[in-house]
This record gives structure tokens, C-alpha cells and sequence, in this order.
């Protein structure tokens, strides 16, 4: 009994220090730490946090509001196509004009004599004979293009509330060690993009869609390299597409401008727009 009082002495004047103490002993998180680890929050939340997170770090990357703010891009380069993961024919010289959001043209041949030309949900072949309104195929393929296009997916479905985020983990994506991301709108449409991990630059772009008439999946990829910074963004001068796990089209871009203020005459396919004369010499701006 004299030996067990001085332990309970002890043991009493312990126990009020102890329970000075805080009692979260684990190291603290930062903030952003604590906002992804938050217990209160669902699993499928969290993920949609770090997605997010992941998209703000792209388009900071990207330039910020400089980015997202683009009303207008002029680019020049060299394009080539494949089939069947072949070279068909040889590269050709191009100019393409996007005003954002629904208007781009592409001129090609060193003369500039012939062109594409989207307007809205419209498109035509520009040639000397006059416009000729694209077939159905073509003009479908095109608008699916943009509606998946890396801006389109950056500048409005990260806005949209009907817009699911997942966040799917790390994966090599041409050649990159990548953060994946996927997107699924409100009509059940999906893209994943893949974002550098250490520059956070976009890397690649996935998407899926089903043929109408065959019924069969079809994956379109596109891959971007190179970015060069340009009127404070960040431009990738080197992008591929793939169909179906081969090469489709690739460009080198030479030149890109943003924000010069476009002639909308040649956004109209019946202005007569002639690349070759000056500036302002069009028969005036719409």
C-alpha cells in the first residue's frame, strides 16, 4: 500500500497537464490539405475539388485571364495529313483565323486562293468559283471538333453547373508524367485532358462519340507540344490529332498573334475577302 499512494500521486498530477494539451497531436495541413481531406465532405466532392483545383492550374498556366479573355488568334505553319497513320501527300502552308467563339477561317496554298470557313453551325469551301456550303458529314465533323476543342472545354464547360469533374489520378500521357481529368456534360458527353505535372500545361486531349450509322465507338485524340509564350498566354506550337489510335493531321505553327483585331469581311463567304490586299482595302469591316 506505501508503495502504490506515490504512483497515485504522481498519476493525479499528470493528468491535469495532459489535459491542458490540445488534443489533435497529428501535423497540421494547409488549407487546401484541409479543404480536400474535409470528413464532412462526400468522397465523390473531394474528387470533384481536386479536379477542379487541377483545371484552375491549367488555365493559370495557360496565361490566367489573358487566356480566357482571347477574342481573336491568327496563326501560320504547316499542316499534314494521314490515313491510316501514313503521310498522304505533302504538308501544305496554312493561315487560320479564329475569332472566339464560333468563327474560324483556314486558308491554305501559297497563294491563299483556297479556303475553310465556319461560321456558327454553318461551313463552306472557299475557291474561285465562290463559296459552296460543306456536306453534311464534313460540317458535322467539324462542329464536333469544336464543340470538344481544348478552348471550348477551358473557357466554358469548367463554367457550366450541369458539368461533372472527376479527378482519375496520375498517367503517362505522350511521354509526360499527368494529372487526369475528366468532364461529362449534361448530355452525357465526356473529354479527358491530361496536364503536365510539372509545368501544369496541357498535355493531351481525349474524347469518344458513336457513329450514327455504324453504331461503333470512335476515340479522337489530339497531343500538344512545344508551347512558346506569346502576348502573355502560352501557345503549343506542335499539335497531332489521332483517330482511332492512328495519326490524323499534324501542324507546326510557325507564328502566332491574338487580339489584332480581325477584317470581319473575311468571316462572310460572299464579301469577296482577298487575302492578298492590304489591310483595309476589303470594302471595309462589318
Amino acid at each position: 500500500m506505501k508503495q502504490i499512494f506515490p504512483i497515485l500521486v504522481l498519476v493525479c498530477l499528470a493528468l491535469p497537464q495532459a489535459w491542458g494539451q490540445p488534443r489533435n497531436a497529428a501535423p497540421q495541413q494547409s488549407s487546401g490539405q484541409l479543404a480536400n481531406s474535409d470528413p464532412a465532405l462526400p468522397a465523390d466532392q473531394v474528387n470533384a475539388r481536386k479536379a477542379k483545383a487541377i483545371l484552375e492550374q491549367a488555365i493559370k498556366a495557360l496565361g490566367g485571364s489573358a487566356y480566357l479573355t482571347i477574342r481573336d488568334r491568327e496563326e501560320q505553319g504547316r499542316g499534314y495529313s494521314f490515313h491510316h497513320g501514313r503521310e498522304s501527300g505533302g504538308g501544305t502552308v496554312f493561315w487560320s483565323f479564329v475569332e472566339f467563339p464560333d468563327k474560324e477561317r483556314v486558308e491554305v496554298t501559297k497563294e491563299r486562293d483556297v479556303a475553310e470557313l465556319y461560321v456558327g453551325d454553318k461551313a463552306w469551301e472557299l475557291t474561285y468559283k465562290g463559296a459552296r456550303p460543306f456536306d453534311e458529314k464534313d460540317r458535322t465533323e467539324y462542329l464536333r471538333r469544336r464543340r470538344f476543342s481544348l478552348d471550348t472545354v477551358l473557357r466554358t464547360w469548367v463554367n457550366d453547373p450541369g458539368v461533372v469533374f472527376l479527378f482519375e489520378g496520375s498517367a503517362i500521357a505522350a511521354q509526360h508524367p499527368s494529372q487526369q481529368v475528366t468532364l461529362i456534360n449534361a448530355q452525357d458527353e465526356a473529354v479527358t485532358l491530361y496536364f503536365d505535372t510539372e509545368n501544369h500545361l496541357p498535355v493531351k486531349k481525349t474524347f469518344w462519340w458513336r457513329d450514327p450509322v455504324d453504331k461503333q465507338k470512335n476515340t479522337e485524340e489530339e497531343v500538344y507540344d512545344n508551347y512558346r509564350p506569346i502576348s502573355g498566354i502560352m501557345a503549343p506550337t506542335n499539335v497531332t490529332r489521332f483517330f482511332n489510335g492512328d495519326m490524323a493531321r499534324q501542324r507546326f505553327i510557325y507564328s502566332v498573334t491574338i487580339n489584332q483585331g480581325l477584317d470581319q469581311s473575311m468571316f462572310d463567304p460572299n464579301s469577296g475577302y482577298n487575302p492578298n490586299k492590304p489591310v483595309g482595302k476589303q470594302g471595309g469591316k462589318h
